[in-house]
């Protein structure tokens, strides 16, 4: 898998001051690490940045070592990136199979045809055992969870080297979040992939990251072993809420 770098990174919105000016971070090759702070902080604007979704006004996004920065959405995804906004995105008129098939079309720049994405497919099934319930089930007739449950596993059927994921666990309940939260956990840990969860659960997305990185107004203000933040109630208090 791969190591993501995010050197001096600035973003904003037109002509408007930054949300993030100059912001370094690193997620380390096959870890999990939690993105955390209230709500304008910048990690939705970190997040759609890293994949092209909104230009830099300056600094640079690399992955191993190569820099993504001049490289539009879809080469970016090529190159091994996948986000999984807030909100749930699934094709609301596909089948929850046809939904995963469509993700599994590319792995790593490859086209992927037949028997592997069969095999693809099928291992989502067993991570999401709802989801093989419904596969003939249209995506709008899906429950929140279960539409949470096929974004996530569209993105980890392509094979990505790094998952990048907006709120996950927005809107759903306990039981659902452990879940998710838990195939992510497992994913990292059994095939290394590298995960930058960005979640204002602050205690679910603690539990299971390896890090904790903390945003406050475009910045990074602490960055720690996640055992290490859930144990620092000023640090809680004061940017997290808890």
């Amino acid at each position: 898998m791969s190591t993501l770098t995010i050197d001096r990174l600035t973003v904003g919105h037109g002509d408007g001051a930054p949300v993030l000016d100059g912001l370094s971070l690193e997620v380390p090759d096959g870890a999990l690490v939690a993105l955390l702070g209230a709500n304008g902080a910048g990690k939705t604007t970190l997040l759609r940045a890293l994949v092209g979704l909104l230009p830099a006004r300056a600094g640079r996004v690399l992955l191993d070592g190569a820099d993504l920065s001049a490289l539009s959405t879809e080469d970016r995804v090529r190159r091994g990136l996948a986000l999984v906004p807030e909100g749930r995105s699934v094709v609301v008129e596909l089948t929850v199979a046809e939904n995963l098939r469509l993700g599994a079309l590319r792995q790593a720049g490859r086209p992927r045809r037949g028997p592997a994405v069969d095999a693809a497919v099928a291992e989502m099934y067993e991570l999401f055992e709802p989801l093989a319930r419904r596969r003939d089930a249209a995506g709008h007739t899906l429950s929140g969870g279960e539409r949470q449950m096929l974004a996530l596993a569209r993105a980890l059927v392509s094979r990505p080297d790094v998952l990048l994921l907006d709120e996950p666990s927005l809107g759903l309940a306990p039981l659902v979040v452990a879940r998710l939260l838990g195939v992510l956990r497992d994913q990292a840990e059994a095939t290394g992939l590298t995960v930058l969860l960005a979640e204002q659960n602050v205690t679910s997305a603690l539990s299971v990251a390896e890090r904790g990185v903390v945003l406050s107004l475009g910045e990074v203000v602490a960055d720690r072993p996640a055992a290490e933040l859930a144990a620092d109630p000023a640090l809680r208090h004061a940017y997290l809420g808890f």
